[in-house]
Formats: structure tokens, C-alpha cells, sequence
């Protein structure tokens, strides 16, 4: 069984956050987890739906009234497993005052009770009162959730001498087993300046006498994720809120992270061994085929009688056809002197006699040229004559029928 303490004096570093969602986580991976808070703000208690009134037995009765754990204990979850805060908490410090071993009541109460419980995580307050010097007498680890910023990285340097102190006289199993990093943004510069900080001051340590000697910064960051502000709204985990967010893979991983610090991961199964191969029949050597030696010639044969050579026939290349159109300008082809062929000659044209013409007399130019200054130029022609007015259409004769009349009357 282990039994973690998630404290830091610094308040709003995710101490509950990381509390309620690696409980679940490490639940979810088969690990049967009891979480109980000391925290008088009781918010692991309502982070679980579970309402811290005055009727509930709480831490506060096991306390100081001296009820047993196991009565305290509440199932919320298969595998999870709860013990209750509540506000009473805070006047515990002031009416346990005068106990002898006050410190170690908590210790006493669990040691006392038969449970089965893998993991005992507890949720401690935002001091180093009483409260939380009981946690530190009962667990066996204290896992530090911070933000990466420099004041949570100067109180870091106060709760380690507290962790010191409480291993020296009261508890000499506590160790720090390491350090959460919440809200990581790894984009900022002061972010990785922390980092760098935390990670040569823990080295620093390794090899000397202190609590955290040997202490890590885990691999698994958690990121900010609003998924992880919404769940406590809802009385849920962000493995059951929100199974796929970022912030449910950071727990995820965290939660493997610590569960392989104490038990190494399972190799991966292997394929099983197949069956041995029977062995091979040796095959007998083949007898080397012995080299085939190349034909010896004998005599040497005969010198054959050349060929007579053959003259190579050369295709010629027609002769162009005479076209209409050619000009006497075009260079005449090569005449082949294989094809050349006797033509008998032509004989001479003879030439032609000039006809001589004779011309009309009477069609001399010159006598043309006389002729038309000799002759006077003709009269103009007489101007026209107006037109006749036109003429009254003549009366209609009368006819017979009228005449006969006129000559009775």
C-alpha cells in the first residue's frame, strides 16, 4: 500500500484538482484508492457530489470525537472510496491543543483499521498547521503539485524543510516522490525557466541524506484545460465528464507514470515459440562433371575461292516531268551517261521572208492631216423651236337622236 500526500503551502496550484482526477485515474486502471480530506474548504468532498453537512461523519469525528476510520469511510465509485471534510476542521487544531501526540492521531486511526486499500491519498490543506503535519506523519510520500511560476518555486524551498523536519523526528520513511507541474503552458519563457530551476536543484540533491533525494519532475505535464474547471460543477471527474479531453490524457498519464514506480510496466506479450523445424535431409555431393575439352582441328581446310564481285545496281532517280509552267531559266537534269541514247540531228529551219504590206493612199496621214484643215467647220445647228400649245379637244358630234330633234323643233 502507498500512501501519498499531495500538499503544498501555496494555495490555487491544483492540489484537489490533481487529488480527485489521479484518484480516478488510477481507479479507472484497476487500483482500489481512498481519499480522504483534510481540507477544511472540503472541496475533494463536493468535488464528488457528496454534500458536507453536519449529520455526515466526517474526518472531523474521527479526529477529535474518536469514531472509527471505517465509519467515515463513503464508496462514491468502483474502486474509489472516500472520507469526507468538512468545515469543522478548521477548530480542530484549537480543541486537539492539548493532546499528547496530536500529531499522529491520524496515523493511529488508520493503522488501526483492516482495509484493502492499494493507494491512501490525502488531500492536504494550504498551511502547515496541524493538519497537515498529520498527513506527514502517516504517509510515505509527498507528491508537491506547482505551478511554473517563481513563487510557488520559493515555497517549494519552505515545504521541503518542513518534509525534512517531520522525516527526522517523526516519520523517517518520508520521501518526496515528486513534482507535479499544473497549468503548464510550455510556450512561455518563466515556464521552462522553472522547469530548468527545479530539475538542477533536485539533482543537486542526489546522492546526499534528504527527503528528496532521488525526486522527479514527471514526464506528465497537465495542461490547462477549461474541461477540468467544468467537472467539480457537475459533481463528476474529467474521467467521467470528459473522458477525451487533454486534461483526462494529462491524468492518464500521470496516473501510469506513479503506478510504474513501484511496479515496472508489463512487457509486451510475446508471440509463442513455434515448433522446432524438422532437420533436412543431408543431400549426397554430386560427382563434378568433368570439363569438355574444346575440338582440336587437325588440318587446316582448304582456302575458299573468292566470289566473283558483283556490281552493285544503283536505282537512278527518274527524270523530272516538264511542266507548262517551266521557265527556260531551270537548270537542265544530268544526263546519265548509261542512258544516254544517239538522237539523229534536226535539220535547219529556214528562215521566213518579210511580207512587205502596202498601204491605202487615201489613208496616208498626211493627206488625212490636209484634208481636215481644208475643210470648213460645220454650222452650230439652229436652236430649237418652242413647243406648239396644245390644241382644244374638238366638240363631240351630236348624235342622230339629237339632230332629229333639233330639226322638229
Amino acid at each position: 500500500m502507498r500512501i501519498i500526500a499531495l500538499m503544498n503551502q501555496k494555495g490555487g496550484v491544483g492540489k484537489t484538482t490533481t487529488t480527485v482526477n489521479l484518484g480516478a485515474a488510477l481507479a479507472e486502471a484497476g487500483k482500489r484508492v481512498c481519499l480522504i480530506d483534510l481540507d477544511p474548504q472540503a472541496h475533494l468532498t463536493i468535488n464528488y457530489g457528496v454534500d458536507p453537512s453536519p449529520d455526515l461523519i466526517s474526518l472531523y469525528d474521527v479526529l477529535v470525537d474518536g469514531r472509527g476510520f471505517l465509519e467515515a469511510v463513503r464508496k462514491v465509485d468502483d474502486n474509489i472510496a472516500l472520507v469526507p471534510g468538512s468545515i469543522d476542521l478548521a477548530a480542530a487544531e484549537i480543541e486537539l491543543v492539548s493532546v499528547i501526540g496530536r500529531e499522529t492521531i491520524l496515523k493511529e486511526k488508520l493503522e488501526s483499521a483492516q482495509h484493502d486499500f492499494d493507494y491512501i491519498l490525502l488531500d492536504c490543506p494550504p498551511s502547515l498547521g496541524l493538519l497537515t503535519i498529520n498527513a506527514l506523519a502517516f504517509a510515505t510520500e509527498v507528491m508537491i503539485p506547482m505551478q511554473a511560476h517563481f513563487l510557488a518555486l520559493q515555497g517549494v524551498a519552505k515545504l521541503l524543510e518542513t518534509v525534512q523536519l517531520v522525516g527526522r523526528r517523526m516519520n523517517p520513511r518520508l520521501k518526496v516522490s515528486g513534482i507535479v507541474l499544473t497549468m503548464f503552458d510550455a510556450q512561455t519563457k518563466l515556464t521552462m525557466e522553472v522547469v530548468n530551476e527545479l530539475q538542477s536543484f533536485i539533482e543537486s540533491a542526489n546522492g546526499q541524506p534528504l527527503p528528496w533525494a532521488g525526486a522527479r519532475i514527471f514526464k506528465s505535464r497537465i495542461r490547462r484545460n477549461i474541461k477540468l474547471a467544468e467537472s467539480p460543477s457537475f459533481g463528476q471527474t474529467i474521467i467521467q465528464y470528459e473522458p477525451t479531453s487533454n486534461g483526462a490524457a494529462d491524468y492518464r498519464a500521470l496516473a501510469r507514470e506513479v503506478i510504474e514506480m513501484t511496479e515496472p510496466a508489463a512487457a509486451p506479450a510475446t508471440a509463442p515459440a513455434a515448433a522446432p523445424v524438422a532437420p533436412v535431409a543431408q543431400v549426397a555431393p554430386v560427382a563434378p562433371v568433368s570439363p569438355v575439352k574444346p575440338p582440336t582441328v587437325s588440318a587446316v581446310s582448304a582456302p575458299v575461292a573468292p566470289t566473283a564481285s558483283v556490281a552493285p545496281v544503283v536505282a537512278k532517280p527518274l527524270a523530272p516531268v516538264p511542266t507548262a509552267g517551266a521557265t527556260a531559266s531551270a537548270k537542265p537534269q544530268a544526263a546519265d551517261p548509261a542512258r544516254a541514247t544517239v538522237t539523229p540531228a534536226r535539220a535547219p529551219i529556214a528562215p521566213t521572208k518579210k511580207v512587205e504590206t502596202s498601204v491605202n493612199p487615201a489613208l496616208d496621214p498626211a493627206k488625212l492631216a490636209a484634208a481636215r484643215v481644208a475643210t470648213p467647220p460645220a454650222p452650230a445647228p439652229a436652236p430649237a423651236k418652242p413647243p406648239a400649245p396644245a390644241q382644244k379637244p374638238a366638240a363631240p358630234a351630236p348624235s342622230q337622236k339629237t339632230a332629229n330633234a333639233e330639226a322638229a323643233a
